[in-house]
């Protein structure tokens, strides 16, 4: 069963559920918009965290203005930078270990505005 919008195009499928009006695919394989780059307040921030890791410490860069695809090289190449292993989560890099100030000093190279957050 499907429904279609008063202007014509697919709004919900029993089969997938919600659907983009503009592309007709499932809501979450949409190829009209591409990922948006977070809102925020224009910083970037560097944090240290090791709780629920069994001690061990990793380095968060939360706030970058990008998405996708380049949010992703930042990522590979701020780990490279580092020489250590890192991850991306919901569009916060973590990097191994406490590297906050080489990270700092990479991205303010780079443009952004940076600060150091938490103790």
């Amino acid at each position: 069963m499907a429904k279609k919008s008063s202007s014509g195009g697919l709004v919900y499928s029993t089969e997938f559920g919600r659907a983009c009006p503009e592309c007709g695919n499932p809501i979450t394989e949409c190829t009209c918009h591409g990922p948006e780059a977070p809102q925020g307040d224009g910083i970037v921030r560097v944090s240290r965290e090791s709780k629920g890791r069994g001690g061990k410490v990793v380095t968060l860069v939360s706030g970058i203005p990008l998405a996708g695809a380049e949010l992703k090289t930042l990522a590979k190449e701020l780990k490279k930078k580092c020489g250590v292993g890192g991850a991306l989560k919901d569009g916060v890099v973590e990097i191994q270990g406490d590297q906050r100030d080489l990270l700092v000093s990479e991205l303010t190279k780079r443009g952004f505005t940076v600060k150091k957050a938490g103790g």
